[in-house]
C-alpha cells in the first residue's frame, strides 16, 4: 500500500546550465524534487499513478475544472461566487441528500462488487439494478471517484464505501480534475487524510499544474516513486532556496546582488535562531551557547528595521535565560513603547516571582506568555499545592479573569484548594481576596462558598486533627469576617448586599457550624472535654455534661473534675447540677441496660455512686439511689451495697422506698438462685416455677416473691399444698394448712376442695387426700347432700382399701348386718390380742374370700372399722372395756378409759367412764378376782375415773357421778391411810403426784395423823358401802332419773337403805379404832347424809293428813334412820374433840376448821387456849394472825366485844407485819405498840419504790396518822426520783431502777386527789421547780403537771405557759452550743451542765429570765428549719414578734444566703436562686411580711437587698422592698408623719430599682461599660448610646461571631423598666441616622430597623426614598437622605418586596439608586439636577462640563473620576488632568483606582500613557512615605497598602524599587524593605541588595513585622519568602543563641527540618550539652521523614558516644557508627 509520502523540501536544488553547460546572463533553471511516494509493503509493478494537484487558491479566480485523464478533456468548469471565495476551505462539508443507496453487494460475483439499488414506486420494492466492475478499484488508492447512474460525481472511501463528497447539482459522465488560475498566483500541492479530509502536507508548486496520469512499465517491483519538476529559476526562488539551506551569508550577498529584500534574510535568520532557542529549551545547552544565541539574535535584530517584527520577535521568542528575556523586552520597549511590550514585561515579572528564576525556560516562558487563561494556571497551581504561586498570580492578574468569572469557575477554584498548605496563609488569602472577590463578582456564588467552607471545615477534623477545632473554626469564620471588596466611590454596592441572601440554607448551616465549633473549642480548651464533631452535633448542653462525666475513668476523680470543669460549664449554660447529675445516673443506667454487659462489669456502678455523692439535694440523691438500685446488676457490687446501706441508715421520707427496692433486689437475688434472670415474667409463673423445684425453702421463697410483688399469698399456699398432695405428702399439706390463719385456711381449703372434686372426676380411686381438706359450706341446701355423699364414698372407699369389706349402699344402711359385722371383728380382735405373743398369727377374716391372709386387726383399725360401720368409738370402747373387766383385765379397761378421756372430751366419754368406774366398785366390794398391774393405785385410779366422768357426763348422769366421786374419794383416803403390804394394789409415793386442787387451794388444810389401816379390812368395806349407795340399775332410766341412793325413789318391795347399815358400822368402827377421826367423821357424815336425803326426798311431798302408800317401807326407813342418827352423833362428838386438839397443835392452823371445832367447846376454855397460843408465837405474824382471826370470830359469835377488840388489834398488827415484811420493811419495833409509834415508819414506806399510795393511805388510816404529810412526802419523792439534783436523798435509788417519768406522773396524779389540801404541796413543788436541771424537761414537766393538777389558785407560775413551752422545747433539737449565760446559770445553781444541753434549750432561762436571756439564746438558734418552733415559743413567751422576725431574717440570711452570694461572686454565676435556695428566699419573704412594723420590715429588706450584687437577685430584692414600702404607705394616712417618710422611701426605692434593673440589663447583655453605666440615670440617652454600640458594626462585619449583645432586647427592657416609649426613641434615631445633616454609618439604621416588622420597615424606607419630606418631621429630604434609605431598603428587603414597592424590575431599581447616588453628589456641589435631567443628559458632555467648572474642588474631581469610570469616558487629556489633580489633592488611593494605573487600563489604552503610568506610580508610592518614624497605626496601614500597590504594579521594572526599600528602611520597616528588594528584576543587583540589608537589619524585628503586618492574604506569598530569607540568614550566621529561647524557635526548628539542615542545630545542642533537646530534635525529624522507629530509642542510646570521641564527632562522624547501639540517624544526615 502506498501509504508513505515524504515531501523532499530539503533536497538539493542545483542550477541546470542551458546549451553547452555554461551560465549566461541571469537565466536560472532548477530541478525541484516535489515528493517521494513509497510503500511499506512489497508491491506489484505499477500500472498507473494518479496524482491530484489541488489548487488552494482557486477560489480567488472562482473556476474549478474537472478533466478526464485518458483523453485529457475538460469535462466541467464550475464558477463560484465571491462569497464562496471568501470561505475557509480548510473545512469541508459533506452532504448526503440522494435517496439512492450504494453498498457492497452480498450477491455479487466475480468483479461486480458495487450495486445500484432502486425503489419501484408501483410495487414499493427495492431491488439491485446494476453492478460495478471491481477492476476499477484494483489499485492501492484510498479514494474512489466516480459518477453513478444519475451522472452525479462523488468521492468515496474504498474500504468503508463511505461517501466523502458529491456534486448533486452537476451531471457528469466522465471527468478529469485540473486547476486553473491567474498566472500571478502561487499553487500548492496538498495531501489530505481520508475520510476526515484532514490536511497532512502542503507544497507550493508552479502556477500551471495538472493532474497527470501515465503508465510506467517496469519489470521489477517499484517501491519508491519520486516526482520532480523542472522550472525556470527566478532570483526570488533562488534566494528562498538559499534561505532554506540556512546559507544566510550567501543569501545576504545574493539579495544585495540581485537587489532583493535583504531584511528578509535577517528575518529568516532571526526565525532560524528562534528555532534553535526553542530546541535549546528541550536539549541541554551550555550557558555559553545560550548566551551566544542571545547575542546573535540581538545583533541580527538590530539590522531589522521592521519595528513590529522586532517587537513581536522579542515578545514571542522562547529566550532560554531570564536575563536575556528581560533584556530583549527592554530592547523591544526601546524600539517601540507599546502596550504589548508592557504586558510581556508584566507577565515576565509575574513569572519570575510566581515560579522563580530557577524554573525559567524558553518553552515555559512562552507557554505562560501565550496562555491567556491565567485562571486555569491559578487552579493548576492550587491543585499542585503551590499556594504561594497561586496567590501571587491572583494578586497581579485578577483583572484578567474578573469579567468572565462565574459560578463554575468559582467551583473549580474551590475544588482545587487543598488544606495541606499552611492554614494561616490559606485562610488569610481566602478571607482577604477570594471570598470578597467572589462576593462582588458572583453574588449568587455565596451558597457555593458557604457549602464549600462548611465541608472544608469539617474535613479538617480528619486531615489536621492536631489543630482541631480551631482550624475548622478559622476556616468557617472567614466567610463572615472577610471584607467586602467593593469599588471605591459613591456607587459602591459591595457592602450593601441584601440581608436576605444570608437566609439561605447553606449560610445558615455555616453559621450553625461556627457556633458549634466555638462551643466545641470551649469544650476542648476550657472544659477539657474532647468529642468528635459528629458526636457533638448529636448532643445538647445536658448530654455534653454526660459525655464529660463519661470520660472520667476513675470514680474518685469525679468530685474534683466536677468542681474544676463541669460546674463552670453548668453555670455558663444555666443548668441545675443536682437535676442533671440525677439525669446522668438515669442515662448511665439506660445505656448499660440497652447494651450487653458482663455480670462482673460494675465500673459504671462505682462511677454512679461517685456522681450520687456529688448531689446536694437529699431528695434527688435518694431518687438517684433508687435508680441505681433498680438498674444495678444482681448481685450488687460492693460499691452499690455500701451506697444503699449508707442511705438506708439516713432519716428521710424516702427510706421506705429504698427499703422496698432493697427487698426487690433480694427477690432478684433469690430468683437467681433458681436460675431466673428475667424478672419480666408473669409473677405467678415465678411462684409456680419456684414451688415446682420442691426445695426445703421453696414455699418461703415463693411467699417472698408474691409479697414483694404485692400478690395474694393464698395462691402460693394453694399451689404448694396441691403439689404436696400430688406427691402423696398429705400430712405435710395438713400441717401447712393448720399453720395458716383461720380465714386463710378456710380460703385454701375451699380451693382445695374444689380442686379435689375436679380430680375425683377423673380419678375415682384416688379418695385418700381430698376429704381431709373438706370445709363445710355455710348455708346451702346441697351442703347436707354433699357431705353425706362424701362421707358415704369415703366410708366405702376406706372399707374396701383397709378392711377388704365390700358393701353396697343398701348393705351399709342395714343396722343388723352392720352390728353382726362389728361383733365378728371385735371377737377377732380379742382373739388376736389374746394370742399376740405368737409372732406368726394370721388374722381371721370375717368375710374371707378364698382364705387369703389379711392384715391383723389392731385397736386403731377396730375403732376405724366401727366408725366406718356407724358405731361410735365410745360405744365400741364401752363394749371393749366392760368385756375386759368381765375377763378381769383391769389394765385394759383402764387404758381404754384413759385413751377416751385424753382424746375425746364429750358426754359419751363420761358415760363410758362412769360405767367402768361403777363396775370396778362393785367388783371390789364383792371381792371379785381381777388382774391388777404392778404399781397401780387402783382406788386412786377409780377416783380419777369417777372425777373424769363427772367432768364429761351428761346432765342426766351428773348426780350419780357426784355420788360416785364422793365415795370413791373416801375410799381413796382410806386407802391412803393403809399400810404398805402385799395387797393386790399399792399406794403412790408421798412425794409423787399431788392433788393440784389441794396443793393450790387448800395448801393449809389440816391433815390428821392416825394409826395405819389394814387394807384388807378397810377397803372392801368402803367399796361395799359405795356399792350400797350406788347400786346397778338394770332397768332403763328416764331423763334426769338417778341410780344413786340419795336420789333414788322408793320402789315397792325394795328397801335401798338396808344394804348400807352393815358396811357403814364396820367401816366407822375400824376408823375410830385406828384414831382416824377425820375419816370417821367424813364417812359418818356422807353415809348418814345419803340415807337421810333418800328418806327425805321420798317423804317430803307428803302432807301431814296424807297417808303414805307403803307404810311398811316408810316405817323401816324411819327406824333405820333413827338408829343410824344415834350412831352418827356419838361418832361425830368423839371425833370433833380429838380433832380440835390436833388442829391447835398442828404446824398450820386451819382457821375455819378450828373455828368450827371451837364452836363445840365452851368459850372460856377456848379464849384462854387462843391467848396462850398467841403469846407463845412471838414474831410469827402469820400464826398470830391465824389464831387472832379465830379468836375474833369466836368472840364475835359469842358477843364478847372486848375480846373481839383485842383480837382485832392483834390482827391488824399481824397483818401489817406480814405485808411490810413482803417489802423488806421490819415491823418489829412497833408491833403491839400504840398508834403514835406507827408514824416512825412513814418515811421508810415513802422511800420504798414498791410501796404504793394505797398502802400508805391505808397505813395512815389504820393508825390514824396525818395522810397529807405522808402523801406530800410521797409525791416529792416520786417526782425527784429521776432528777439530777441532790435536794432529796434517795436511799433506795441504789437498789431500784429508774422508772419512766410517765409512770411517776401517773402515780403522782393518782395521789393528788387523795390530799385534803394542796397548798403545802404547791408551795413545796414551786420551790423545788427552781432548783431542777433546766434541761431535764421530763422532770420539769411532771412537776408542773402535778402543780397544775393540784388546782391551786395562788401560784406564781403560769402553768399552761410553762407546759406549752416545755412541749415546744421537747419537740425542738438544738443546733448551736450553749451560750455563756447557760454556763453562768449552772454555776449559780451549783449543778453540773447536763449532756442534754447540746440538744436542748434551758427552760429556766427562757421562762423565768425571759427579759435577760431569751434573745441571747434564741437568736443563735434561728434557722429556716427551727423558725416554726421558735416562732411558737416567741408567741408563747409574748416577746416582740417583730424583733423575732427581724432576728430570723438576719440570721437565716447570714447562715444560708450570704455564703451563697460569696460563692456566686467567685464562680461567676448571676443568681443564687435555685431549687435549693428558693425555699430560703421564700421563707425570708414570709418573715418580712410577718413584721407588723412596716418601717422595720422595709429597712431590713433594704439592708438585705444591699447585700446582693447587681443582678436578678438584687432586682427581686428591690421589688420586694417596693412592695413593703407600698404596703407601709397604704397603712398610713396623708396627715400622718410616717406617710411622708413612706413616700420618700418609696421614691428612693423606686429610683434604686430602676437604676439596678437597668444596670442588670446592661450586665446581662454584656453592655456594662463605663460610658453606659454613667448614663443609667438617663435611660433615654442610654438607649441611644446602646444603638451606637461598636458591636453593631462588628456584627455586620462578622455575622457568625458569638456573644454579640442583643441591643434590641436590652433597649426594650430598659424602656419597660423606665416607662419609656420605645417607638418614639426609634423614630428619633431613624430621623437622626436616615435624615441627618452629616451622613452617619448606615448599619445602625439597618440594625434598628431589624427590630421592626419587615412590612413596616420596607414601607417606611420606601416612603423616604420617594418622598420630598421626612416622615419624622418637616425636614426636607435630599438625595443623600433618599439614597441612605434606598440602601437600607435594598439591604433589608428581598428582591420581590423591592420590586413590588417600586413596581419595577430590580435592575431598574438599582439603576435608580445609582442615579440617586450621583445626584446626591451633584446636590452637595450645588449643581441642580433631577433624576429625569440626569438620565437624559449626554454623559461625556456632563463630565467635561463638571470638570471644566469644578476641577478646583476635590469632591468634584472624585465625582468626575467615578462618572468617567462608570460611563467609560477615557479621554487622555481629561485623564491626565484628573490624575494630576488626584495626586495634588493627596488622594493616591483614588488615583490608583483609575484605569491608567490598573492593568485593564494599561493594556487597553494607547502607548502614550506609559510614561504617565510610571510617573503616577512613583508619585503614589512616595506620597505614602511621608510618615514619621516610628509610624502610627494609620501610617503603617498606608505603608502596607503601598507595598501591595508595588506588587500589583504592571510596570514594576520601571520603578525605583531600591529607593522604595530605603524608604521602608528609614521607617524601621525592614520586612517591607526586604519585600521590595525581592522584586528587583536584576538578579545580581537583587542578591547584593538583599545581602546588604540582611547584614544590617535585626532578624527578630523582621519576623515580628511579618507576623504583624505582612502575613495577610494579599502578601502571604511574599511573607513566606521573606521568612525563609531571614531563617536562612539565621542558620548561615549560626544565631541560635539569639533565637533558642524565643517564640521564633519552633519556626526556626521547623525550617531546619523542612530543609533537612538540622545537623547544625544538633551540633549546637551537643556543644552546649543539651542532649535532651538534641534528642527531641532528631526524633521529630525522623518522624517527619516517615521513620518514627527512632522515636522509641532512649536518649542515652540515641546520643551514646565513645569516650575518645567528642560529642559533635560522635553524632555526625562516620567513624562513630559503632558507638551507637540503636542509631540509624547517620543514614539521614549523610
Amino acid at each position: 500500500m502506498w501509504n508513505e509520502i515524504e515531501l523532499l523540501l530539503n533536497e538539493d536544488t542545483g542550477q541546470l546550465p542551458v546549451g553547452l553547460g555554461q551560465e549566461c546572463g541571469t537565466a536560472l533553471y532548477q530541478v525541484d524534487t516535489l515528493l517521494q511516494i513509497s510503500s511499506s509493503e512489497k508491491v506489484q509493478p505499477i500500472k498507473a499513478v494518479l496524482l491530484s494537484l489541488i489548487n488552494l487558491s482557486f477560489f480567488r479566480s472562482g473556476s474549478l475544472h474537472l478533466i478526464h485523464i485518458p483523453s485529457k478533456q475538460t469535462l466541467l468548469t464550475k464558477v463560484h461566487s465571491r462569497s464562496m471565495v471568501e470561505t475557509d476551505m480548510s473545512v469541508v462539508k459533506y452532504l448526503l441528500s440522494n435517496p439512492i443507496l450504494l453498498c457492497l453487494s452480498s450477491q455479487g460475483k466475480g468483479d461486480y462488487v458495487l450495486s445500484k439499488w432502486e425503489v419501484d414506486p408501483t410495487s414499493a420494492l427495492v431491488s439491485a439494478q446494476s453492478f460495478a466492475d471491481s477492476s476499477l478499484i484494483q489499485g492501492k488508492e484510498n479514494v474512489l471517484i466516480f459518477s453513478y447512474f444519475i451522472n452525479i460525481l462523488s468521492t468515496w472511501d474504498i474500504y468503508s464505501l463511505t461517501l466523502i463528497w458529491d456534486w448533486p447539482l452537476i451531471h457528469i459522465e466522465e471527468f478529469l480534475l485540473t486547476t486553473e488560475s491567474d498566472s500571478s498566483q502561487m499553487r500548492s500541492l496538498i495531501v489530505f487524510a481520508l475520510p476526515t479530509m484532514q490536511q497532512l502536507y502542503s507544497l507550493e508548486v508552479s502556477p500551471v499544474s495538472s493532474l497527470v496520469q501515465s503508465v510506467i512499465c517496469t519489470v521489477d517491483p517499484v517501491s519508491i516513486v519520486v516526482m520532480r519538476s523542472l522550472t525556470e529559476a527566478l532570483p526570488e526562488n533562488r534566494l528562498s532556496r538559499l534561505l532554506h539551506k540556512h546559507k544566510f551569508t550567501e543569501a545576504e550577498n545574493f539579495a544585495i546582488q540581485f537587489g532583493l529584500d535583504v531584511e528578509l534574510v535577517y528575518k529568516v535568520k532571526a526565525n532560524t535562531i528562534l528555532e534553535k532557542m526553542a530546541s535549546a529549551s528541550l536539549e541541554s545547552y551550555g550557558q555559553e551557547d545560550l548566551l551566544a544565541l542571545g547575542n546573535e539574535a540581538k545583533e541580527n535584530l538590530q539590522k531589522i528595521q521592521d519595528n513590529q517584527f522586532v517587537v513581536n520577535y522579542c515578545i514571542n521568542a522562547p529566550w532560554p535565560l531570564y536575563e536575556t528575556t528581560r533584556e530583549m523586552l527592554n530592547y523591544a520597549k526601546v524600539r517601540v513603547r507599546g502596550l504589548f511590550v508592557l504586558r510581556a514585561q508584566a507577565r515576565l515579572t509575574t513569572f519570575c516571582e510566581a515560579f522563580g528564576i530557577e524554573k525559567f525556560s524558553g518553552i515555559a516562558w512562552t507557554e505562560f506568555l501565550n496562555n491567556e487563561d491565567v485562571f486555569k494556571i491559578i487552579v493548576f497551581q492550587l491543585e499542585e499545592g503551590n499556594l504561594a504561586c497561586a496567590q501571587y498570580l491572583w494578586l497581579r492578574h485578577q483583572a484578567d479573569f474578573e469579567s468572565s468569572f462565574d459560578e463554575k469557575m468559582l467551583k473549580d477554584l474551590l475544588n482545587a484548594i487543598h488544606f495541606t498548605a499552611p492554614m494561616e496563609e490559606l485562610c488569610a488569602w481566602l478571607k482577604n481576596f477570594v471570598i470578597p472577590f467572589s462576593r462582588r463578582v458572583v453574588p449568587d456564588g455565596q451558597k457555593i462558598l458557604a457549602k464549600w467552607l462548611e465541608q472544608a471545615a469539617r474535613n479538617l477534623e480528619l486531615t489536621d486533627k492536631a489543630n482541631w477545632p480551631e482550624n475548622g473554626l478559622q476556616v468557617a469564620e472567614i466567610f463572615f469576617t472577610s471584607k467586602n471588596q467593593g469599588e471605591l466611590g459613591v456607587t459602591a454596592f459591595g457592602k450593601w448586599t441584601s440581608l436576605r441572601c444570608g437566609d439561605c440554607e447553606e449560610i445558615q448551616r455555616l453559621k450553625k457550624l461556627i457556633n458549634d465549633l466555638q462551643e466545641l473549642r470551649n469544650l476542648y480548651r476550657k472544659y477539657n472535654c474532647r468529642l468528635t464533631f459528629c458526636d457533638f452535633e448529636k448532643e445538647n448542653a445536658t448530654t455534653i455534661v454526660f459525655r464529660m462525666l463519661d470520660k472520667i475513668l476513675a470514680p474518685e476523680l469525679v468530685p474534683s473534675i466536677l468542681e474544676k470543669f463541669i460546674k463552670p460549664y453548668l453555670c455558663e449554660h444555666n443548668l441545675q447540677k443536682d437535676e442533671l447529675l440525677l439525669q446522668y445516673v438515669k442515662d448511665l443506667l439506660e445505656r448499660c441496660r440497652t447494651r450487653s454487659i458482663s455480670v462482673f462489669e460494675t465500673a459504671w456502678e462505682a462511677k454512679a455512686a461517685a456522681v450520687i455523692g456529688c448531689i446536694s439535694d437529699t431528695d434527688l440523691k435518694f431518687d438517684a439511689v433508687l435508680q441505681i438500685m433498680h438498674g444495678a446488676v444482681v448481685p450488687w457490687s460492693a460499691a452499690v451495697e455500701q451506697l444503699v446501706k449508707q442511705h438506708l441508715e439516713m432519716n428521710h421520707v424516702k427510706v421506705k422506698l429504698l427499703q422496698e427496692s432493697y427487698r426487690l433486689m433480694e427477690m432478684k437475688k433469690l430468683l437467681r438462685t433458681y436460675g431466673i434472670r428475667d424478672t419480666n415474667l408473669l409473677k405467678d409463673k415465678l411462684a409456680r416455677y419456684i414451688l415446682k423445684q420442691d426445695t426445703p425453702t421453696c414455699l418461703e421463697d415463693a411467699l417472698k416473691i408474691v409479697e414483694a410483688y404485692m400478690l395474694p399469698t393464698g395462691e402460693v399456699y394453694f399451689l404448694r399444698m396441691m403439689g404436696l398432695i400430688n406427691k402423696g405428702r398429705g400430712e405435710e399439706s395438713l400441717t401447712l394448712l393448720k399453720s395458716l390463719p383461720l380465714a386463710k385456711a378456710e380460703e385454701i381449703a375451699e380451693r382445695l376442695t374444689l380442686w379435689g372434686r375436679l380430680v375425683l372426676k377423673n380419678k375415682a380411686d384416688d379418695l385418700e387426700e381430698v376429704p381431709r381438706f373438706f370445709t363445710p359450706q355455710k348455708n346451702s341446701v346441697k351442703k347436707y347432700e354433699h357431705e353425706e355423699n362424701l362421707k358415704l364414698f369415703e366410708t366405702l372407699a376406706s372399707l374396701q382399701e383397709y378392711f377388704g369389706i365390700f358393701l353396697s349402699g343398701e348393705e351399709y344402711r342395714n343396722p343388723p348386718l352392720i352390728s353382726a359385722l362389728l361383733e365378728g371383728h371385735i371377737s377377732s380382735y380379742e382373739r388376736v390380742r389374746s394370742t399376740s405373743k405368737s409372732r406368726h398369727v394370721q388374722a381371721v377374716n370375717c368375710n374371707s374370700e378364698g382364705g387369703k391372709p389379711k392384715t391383723p386387726l389392731t385397736e386403731s383399725r377396730l375403732y376405724r372399722l366401727a366408725l366406718l360401720l356407724q358405731v361410735s368409738e365410745h360405744e365400741l370402747g364401752e363394749k371393749l372395756a366392760l368385756r375386759a373387766l368381765d375377763d378381769g383385765k383391769v389394765e385394759v379397761a383402764v387404758n381404754i378409759c384413759r385413751a377416751f378421756y385424753e382424746n375425746s372430751w364429750n358426754e359419751n366419754t363420761g358415760k363410758l367412764l362412769f360405767a367402768v368406774c361403777q363396775r370396778l366398785c362393785h367388783m371390789l366390794g364383792a371381792d371379785v378376782p381381777m388382774i391388777i398391774p404392778d404399781g397401780m393405785d387402783l382406788p386412786a385410779v377409780i377416783h380419777d375415773l369417777a372425777g373424769q366422768a363427772a367432768t364429761l357426763c351428761s346432765p342426766d348422769l351428773v348426780l350419780d357421778c357426784l355420788e360416785l366421786c364422793k365415795y370413791t374419794s373416801l375410799a381413796k383416803e382410806i386407802h391412803g391411810q393403809c399400810q404398805m403390804d402385799n395387797y393386790e394394789f399399792t399406794t403412790t409415793s408421798s412425794g409423787g403426784d399431788k392433788d393440784p386442787y389441794k396443793e393450790w387451794t387448800y395448801d393449809d388444810f389440816f391433815k390428821e395423823d392416825g394409826i395405819v389401816l389394814d387394807p384388807q379390812t378397810s377397803l372392801p368395806v368402803a367399796y361395799e358401802l359405795t356399792s350400797a349407795v350406788l347400786p346397778v340399775c338394770e332397768d332403763k332410766l328416764y331423763p334426769l332419773e338417778s341410780q344413786s341412793l340419795a336420789h333414788r325413789t322408793f320402789m315397792e318391795g325394795h328397801n335401798f337403805l338396808l344394804p348400807v347399815g352393815s358396811p357403814f358400822s364396820a367401816a366407822v368402827q375400824n376408823l375410830l379404832e385406828c384414831s382416824q377421826f377425820q375419816l370417821a367423821l367424813h364417812l359418818t357424815v356422807c353415809a348418814f347424809g345419803s340415807c337421810l336425803q333418800h328418806s327425805i326426798s321420798n317423804t317430803m311431798p307428803l302432807s301431814p293428813s296424807e297417808k303414805p302408800q307403803n307404810d311398811l317401807l316408810l316405817t323401816e326407813t324411819r327406824s333405820f334412820l333413827m338408829a343410824m342418827r344415834e350412831k352418827s352423833c356419838s361418832v361425830i362428838k368423839t371425833s370433833v374433840l380429838n380433832l380440835l386438839h390436833k388442829v391447835f397443835n398442828s404446824r398450820v392452823i386451819d382457821q375455819k376448821l378450828a373455828l368450827g371445832y371451837c364452836t363445840v367447846l365452851s368459850k372460856e376454855e377456848m379464849f384462854n387456849k387462843l391467848w396462850e397460843v398467841i403469846n407463845n408465837s412471838w414474831q410469827n405474824y402469820r400464826k398470830v394472825l391465824a389464831v387472832a382471826l379465830v379468836g375474833a370470830e369466836l368472840a364475835d359469835q359469842y358477843g364478847e366485844a372486848e375480846e373481839k377488840r383485842k383480837f382485832q388489834e392483834l390482827v391488824i398488827d399481824a397483818e401489817w407485819g406480814i405485808q411490810l415484811g413482803k417489802f423488806g420493811i421490819s415491823f418489829e419495833t412497833v408491833f403491839r405498840q400504840p398508834p403514835i409509834r406507827k408514824k416512825e415508819l412513814i418515811r421508810v414506806l415513802v422511800q420504798n419504790p414498791e410501796v404504793d399510795t394505797a398502802l400508805i393511805l391505808n397505813y395512815c388510816s389504820t393508825f390514824t396518822l396525818d395522810s397529807d404529810a405522808a402523801l406530800q412526802l410521797c409525791i416529792e419523792t416520786l417526782l425527784l426520783q429521776n432528777s439530777n439534783t441532790n435536794d432529796v436523798e434517795d436511799d433506795s435509788a441504789e437498789s431500784s431502777e429508774r422508772q419512766p417519768h410517765s409512770t411517776l406522773l401517773a402515780r403522782t396524779l393518782k395521789i393528788i386527789p387523795l390530799l385534803n389540801s394542796t397548798k403545802d404541796l404547791v408551795m413545796s413543788l414551786s420551790g423545788i421547780l427552781y432548783k431542777l436541771d433546766p434541761y431535764d424537761y421530763e422532770t420539769l414537766e411532771i412537776v408542773l403537771r402535778v402543780i397544775q393538777s393540784a388546782d391551786e389558785k395562788n401560784t406564781s407560775i403560769q402553768l399552761s405557759q410553762a407546759l406549752s413551752l416545755l412541749k415546744h422545747l421537747k419537740s425542738y433539737i438544738r443546733i448551736s452550743p450553749p451560750v455563756d449565760l447557760e454556763h453562768q446559770y449552772v454555776l449559780e445553781q451549783m449543778i453540773p451542765l447536763s449532756p442534754a444541753a447540746r440538744t436542748r434549750l434551758p427552760f429556766h432561762l427562757l421562762f423565768f429570765r425571759t427579759t435577760q436571756c431569751f434573745w441571747n439564746i434564741v437568736c443563735a438558734e434561728l434557722s429556716e428549719e427551727t423558725f416554726p418552733t421558735l416562732l411558737l415559743i416567741s408567741k408563747l413567751m409574748k416577746v416582740s414578734l417583730d424583733t423575732f422576725h427581724m432576728s430570723a431574717v438576719r440570721h437565716v440570711f447570714e447562715k444560708k444566703l450570704k455564703p451563697k452570694i460569696l460563692e456566686m461572686r467567685s464562680s461567676g454565676c448571676t443568681s443564687i436562686v435555685n431549687k435549693e435556695t428558693i425555699k430560703t428566699v421564700r421563707a425570708l419573704q414570709s418573715y418580712l411580711l410577718a413584721i407588723v412594723n412596716p418601717e422595720w420590715a422595709v429597712a431590713m429588706a433594704h439592708k438585705i437587698a444591699q447585700e446582693f450584687p447587681t443582678g436578678p437577685d438584687h432586682i427581686q430584692a428591690l421589688k420586694f422592698c417596693l412592695y413593703l414600702a407600698e404596703k407601709w404607705l397604704k397603712s398610713t394616712t396623708a396627715k400622718d408623719e410616717p406617710h411622708e417618710k413612706a413616700e420618700v422611701l418609696q421614691r428612693n426605692l423606686h429610683l434604686q430599682y430602676k437604676r439596678a434593673a437597668t444596670e442588670n440589663v446592661l450586665i446581662t447583655s454584656n453592655l456594662n461599660t463605663g460610658e453606659h453605666l454613667k448614663s443609667i440615670g438617663k435611660p433615654a440617652n442610654l438607649i441611644v448610646l446602646l444603638y451606637e454600640h461598636h458591636s453593631i458594626d462588628q456584627r455586620f462585619q462578622n455575622p457568625a461571631a458569638r456573644d454579640y449583645p442583643d441591643i434590641h432586647m436590652a433597649a426594650k427592657e430598659i424602656a419597660e423598666i423606665n416607662n419609656l416609649d420605645m417607638n418614639k426613641i426609634c423614630d428619633k434615631l431613624l430621623a437622626k441616622w436616615l435624615c441627618p445633616s452629616t451622613p452617619p454609618p448606615g448599619v445602625r439604621a439597618i440594625y434598628l430597623l431589624q427590630s421592626r416588622p419587615m412590612d413596616y420597615s420596607s414601607r417606611m424606607l420606601f416612603a423616604i426614598t420617594t418622598s420630598d419630606t421626612s416622615p419624622f418631621g418637616d425636614t426636607q429630604l435630599t438625595f443623600a437622605h433618599r439614597t441612605r434609605a434606598f440602601r437600607c431598603l435594598l439591604y433589608l428587603a428581598d428582591t420581590s418586596t423591592v420590586e413590588s414597592l417600586f413596581k419595577k424590575p430590580i435592575e431598574k431599581v438599582k439603576y435608580f439608586l445609582k442615579c440617586c447616588l450621583y445626584l446626591a453628589e451633584f446636590e452637595i456641589l450645588n449643581i441642580p439636577y433631577t433624576y429625569e435631567s440626569f438620565h437624559k443628559s449626554p454623559k461625556e458632555g456632563m463630565i467635561k462640563g463638571l470638570w471644566k467648572n469644578h476641577s478646583h474642588e476635590p469632591r468634584a474631581v472624585r465625582l468626575v473620576t467615578e462618572l468617567s469610570l462608570e460611563y467609560q469616558v477615557y479621554d487622555p487629556q481629561l485623564w491626565n488632568g484628573l490624575l494630576q489633580k488626584l495626586l495634588g489633592f493627596n488622594m493616591p488611593g483614588a488615583a490608583w483606582s483609575c484605569p491608567p494605573s490598573s492593568q485593564v487600563g494599561l493594556y487597553s489604552l494607547s502607548c502614550s500613557w506609559s510614561n504617565l503610568v510610571v510617573d503616577l506610580l512613583h508619585l503614589v508610592l512616595f506620597l505614602s512615605f511621608s510618615a514619621s518614624c516610628p509610624p502610627s497605626p494609620g501610617q503603617l496601614q498606608e505603608c502596607q497598602e503601598c507595598f501591595v500597590l508595588l506588587l500589583r504594579c504592571p510596570v514594576l521594572a520601571d520603578l525605583d524599587i531600591v529607593g522604595l526599600g530605603k524608604q521602608y528602611t528609614q521607617l524601621d520597616l525592614p520586612a517591607f524593605a526586604l519585600g521590595c528588594l525581592l522584586v528587583i528584576p536584576h538578579s545580581e543587583k537583587r542578591e547584593q541588595q538583599i545581602q546588604g540589608l540582611l547584614s544590617t537589619c535585626k532578624k527578630e524585628t523582621v519576623l515580628q513585622q511579618l507576623d504583624e503586618h505582612i502575613d495577610t492574604g494579599e502578601l502571604v506569598a511574599f511573607a513566606s519568602q521573606i521568612r525563609s530569607l531571614i531563617l536562612d540568614s539565621i542558620i548561615n550566621e549560626k544565631l541560635y543563641d539569639q533565637f533558642w529561647k524565643t517564640k521564633y524557635y519552633p519556626l526556626l526548628k521547623q525550617h531546619l527540618i523542612n530543609t533537612h539542615r538540622i545537623k547544625e542545630l544538633v551540633n549546637y545542642f551537643a556543644k552546649n550539652n543539651c542532649l535532651d533537646d538534641a534528642t527531641a530534635l532528631i526524633q521529630e525529624y525522623q518522624k517527619k521523614c516517615g521513620n518514627p522507629a527512632l522515636a522509641d530509642v532512649p536518649a542515652s542510646h540515641l546520643l551514646q558516644v565513645k569516650q575518645t570521641i567528642s560529642v559533635p564527632q560522635a553524632v555526625f562522624s562516620p567513624f562513630s557508627l559503632k558507638a551507637f547501639t540503636q542509631l540509624p540517624a547517620k543514614i539521614f544526615f549523610s
